[in-house]
């Protein structure tokens, strides 16, 4: 079945054998009418999946936001020669995993959690009530899973998976040691972080270490500036200004007064600095951190 291209896809090559498939920040432009999860949680910040390409093999590292982007994804690595193509989850939330049933026919990748998230919402997923509308049906499970960390080869490349617990207590992310790049999916974000579990702080901070450490020349996220995606990514220093607006709203347990300070005046050292960049849609995820924090602390 011929499906139709998206109208504001950009594929953006911010690197040799690495594509980004990058939709929205197009203003007055809407996927559907009506509240749903692609435009709410996803086209309205931007978001790009990726593609690591090595002569005839492909490894896609999340498949976008509905079946048209997956199938615009593949037909553009069909017109790259690649016939073998692999699939990795970077965690279980919806606008990572709607294209995949362009690619059913290809293994697909997740660690443990990922597949039991799945797993336990399919039928909710499937019927359109997990988050709201569109439905995702039928959605792909994992048909391969890992804990901890996986090495894939990919042609001459290595690919590294691991596992984290950051935005999401399933992500895995991709390190690429030739190159020094980190496909960080949604474990950072530009320019706030979106929160689902206060509870996991102390480990989002650990598992932000754990990333640190690799090094990493070039960070590509999958909600960020489609700029500075296309022109390599982000620096190293977009995770330590993670932990410190994580540090902000932990302090919210003893400070909770401190709850409407201008999230401009959290962020300003970060946004001088040019490590962050401010975009306006994120007001309302730094409005939804910060009443979960609260509640969490039990200031609600």
């Amino acid at each position: 079945m011929t499906r139709k291209r998206p109208p504001h896809l950009r594929i953006l090559q911010p690197h040799a054998g690495v594509f980004a498939y990058y939709d929205g920040r197009v203003a007055d432009y809407r996927f559907l009418d009506g509240p749903n999860w692609v435009d709410d949680g996803a086209i309205a910040l931007g978001i790009a999946t990726y593609a690591i390409v090595s002569g005839s093999q492909a490894l896609v590292y999340d498949t976008h936001v509905s079946l048209d982007h997956g199938a615009a994804i593949r037909a553009h690595l069909h017109d790259l020669g690649v016939r073998d193509i692999m699939i990795v989850y970077s965690h279980w939330h919806l606008d990572h995993v709607a294209g995949t049933g362009a690619f059913s026919d290809c293994p697909v990748i997740a660690n443990n959690r990922t597949a039991q998230h799945l797993t336990q919402r399919r039928a909710g997923i499937e019927a359109g009530t997990e988050s709201g509308p569109p439905a995702i049906a039928p959605l792909v499970l994992p048909t391969r899973t890992f804990d901890g960390q996986m090495e894939l080869q990919l042609g001459a490349r290595k690919v590294v998976l691991i596992e984290a617990n950051i935005h999401s207590d399933d992500a895995t992310v991709l390190w690429l040691p030739d190159a020094d790049i980190l496909l960080a999916g949604d474990t950072v974000e530009d320019c706030v972080t979106y929160v689902a579990e206060p509870s996991d702080f102390a480990t989002h901070l650990a598992d932000l270490d754990r990333l640190a450490v690799l090094g990493a020349r070039h960070v590509l996220p999958d909600h960020g500036s489609e700029t500075i995606i296309a022109r390599g990514g982000y620096s190293n220093e977009i995770i330590p200004a993670t932990q410190r607006y994580i540090h902000w709203l932990m302090d919210l347990r003893d400070s909770p007064e401190r709850a409407d300070t201008p999230v401009f005046d959290i962020l300003r050292d970060d946004l001088d600095s040019g490590v962050l960049h401010w975009f306006a849609p994120y007001q309302r995820i730094h409005d939804q951190n910060v009443a979960r924090t609260l509640e969490w602390y039990g200031h609600a």
